[in-house]
């Protein structure tokens, strides 16, 4: 009789409480789309290469961070990392090219819109059609982020393929040593020429 209360209460608890999780998780993700998908909003800090705010309350806070999806920039204010090697020329970049913008944000359909930060994950259209992300990538200030996946993931490794091999910004001077760890380990046994 206990094994049939424990088996029943167990069943309830499943029932009502985990799809209720789940499916707030797929609504957090739909009402992001809702919100933000093609939608147009103003760049109101650069934080560094590759993380910025927009102009739209996002939970607690008065702006929304992005992460620019598919692409990682040298660190500059990481305490775990320190400044790295590029970080300041791919901020000012980017803060030259977005900053009090008015830009178009586009989610990945295939993706979750946030990462464990509860930053949205997004490619950002600038006011001249151009994506951010590409261009960080096609000129040399960031890595494409071949950890995740994304819909633009070989598009992405081919650009930042082309700028190494062109020796453009980064790429003109970095040594293995100041790559990204993750970039380090992911090249350890196959080191391409810097």
């Amino acid at each position: 009789f206990v094994v049939l209360v424990v088996f029943v209460a167990a069943d309830n608890y499943f029932h009502r409480y985990l799809p209720a999780a789940r499916s707030a998780a797929v609504c957090a993700d739909a009402n992001d789309f809702v919100k933000f998908q093609n939608k147009q909003f103003r760049v109101v800090n650069v934080v560094d290469g590759d993380t910025l705010d927009i102009n739209f309350p996002d939970e607690n806070f008065g702006d929304t961070r992005i992460r620019l999806l598919g692409i990682d920039t040298p660190e500059t204010k990481n305490p775990r990392t320190g400044k790295m090697y590029f970080g300041d020329e791919a901020y000012k970049f980017a803060e030259t090219a977005a900053l009090n913008k008015n830009v178009v944000v586009i989610l990945d359909q295939t993706k979750p819109s946030r990462d464990r930060y509860d930053r949205l994950l997004a490619y950002i259209k600038l006011p001249d059609g151009r994506i951010l992300n590409e261009i960080l990538l096609a000129d040399g200030y960031a890595y494409a982020d071949l950890r995740f996946s994304h819909k633009d993931f070989d598009l992405y490794t081919e650009l930042m393929t082309q700028a190494r091999e062109s020796k453009l910004g980064l790429w003109k001077q970095v040594k293995f040593e100041q790559l990204p760890q993750w970039l380090q380990k992911k090249w350890q046994n196959t080191q391409p020429q810097m």
